[in-house]
């Protein structure tokens, strides 16, 4: 039985908890945003001479990826959701019909915890008064469940959808100003890998790893992915 204590009435470690979800979506977002455009340009660059088909493609991909993106944020939250209702409802089911192993289990949490045999007795009679708060506390403590923001896939949906559009301009915005694809993909190298660094450099620090050794890595993978479209795009285009 998971013991670990989650003090969610915490103000604090909810917004903490909020703000890292909100993190969480902008950096899948922005990661395929700078990265999935920026090689479509590139292997565009290297297969058509007119920079206005570079650009409509390239906003016709930002637009569709947005969207599955953020389609696909809504379907995980939606799932997160209905996954807690699932396991809410057979909590239900066990503190009514299978109440003396919903009992035990509820000492056995409180005796994981050090409680005393007699703590964990009035602990447990305590608690299982009330059978909402049995079941939440089951849930919570049992199964290491937390009650999911019923906002949360639109919120999800929407944090991602927006994150890929602005990472997705981002290579994309260069080619609006020159007539050479070949000087559209030059510029648009330079300030994507510059803002791949950037991004790998914090969302390393965020998930607690070297972040150089994250920010060139991020850098490296949106280069080579360009330079593999950029090379296809040559050989089969002549």
């Amino acid at each position: 039985m998971d013991t670990h204590l989650h003090h969610d009435r915490n103000p604090h470690l909810e917004e903490h908890m909020k703000s890292s979800e909100m993190l969480r979506d902008i950096v899948i977002g922005m990661s395929d945003g700078l990265t999935v455009p920026f090689a479509l340009a590139a292997g565009l660059s290297g297969a058509v001479d007119n920079t206005d088909v570079i650009v409509i493609a390239g906003i016709a991909e930002v637009a569709a990826g947005s969207i599955a993106m953020g389609l696909g944020g809504y379907l995980a939250g939606k799932t997160e959701q209905d996954h807690y209702r699932s396991e809410e409802k057979r909590e239900y089911h066990e503190v009514d019909n299978l109440r003396e192993r919903e009992i035990e289990e509820t000492k056995e949490f409180f005796a994981n915890i050090g409680l005393s045999k007699e703590l964990q007795d009035k602990a447990t009679e305590e608690i299982a008064r009330d059978k909402k708060q049995w079941v939440d506390f089951m849930m919570k403590y049992e199964l290491g469940l937390e009650k999911p923001d019923p906002k949360r896939a639109t919120k999800s949906a929407l944090n991602i959808g927006l994150s890929y559009i602005v990472g997705g301009l981002v290579p994309l915005s260069p080619y609006f100003f020159v007539n050479s694809p070949l000087e559209g993909l030059k510029l648009s190298a330079v300030v994507t890998l510059i803002c791949l660094f950037i991004f790998g450099f914090f969302k390393s620090r965020l998930t607690g790893i070297n972040p150089w050794g994250g920010a060139l890595r991020v850098m490296l993978i949106g280069a080579i992915a360009a330079g593999a479209a950029f090379g296809v795009a040559k050989l089969f285009g002549g």
